[in-house]
């Protein structure tokens, strides 16, 4: 009988390769495992939850992202060489 495993947050993000941020936004949009409190400062995933999540990312077909549009970038002052002042 295998032992029940929860993974810390420092485990978790290492096995995913995810960020805080990522691991964070997939949770709240229902797409990541949710983690549950061991105690009301230290949030724990259950491994097991994690490992499926991992085999059903690897069976389906992902879309990669595709390539910011840069032409659609507004310019900000201080940005660039052509937005410097000259001091006198």
């Amino acid at each position: 009988m295998q032992t029940k495993r929860n993974l810390r947050r420092s485990e978790m993000l290492a096995k995913t390769g995810l960020s805080r941020t990522a691991q964070y936004l997939l949770e709240k949009a229902g797409d990541f495992p949710h983690h549950f409190m061991l105690t009301p400062r230290c949030a724990v995933w259950d491994e097991a939850e994690v490992d499926a999540w991992i085999e059903v990312r690897k069976s389906s077909q992902i879309k990669a992202a595709m390539a910011p549009d840069h032409t659609l970038r507004q310019a900000f002052r201080g940005r660039g060489k052509s937005h410097r002042v000259a001091l006198a």
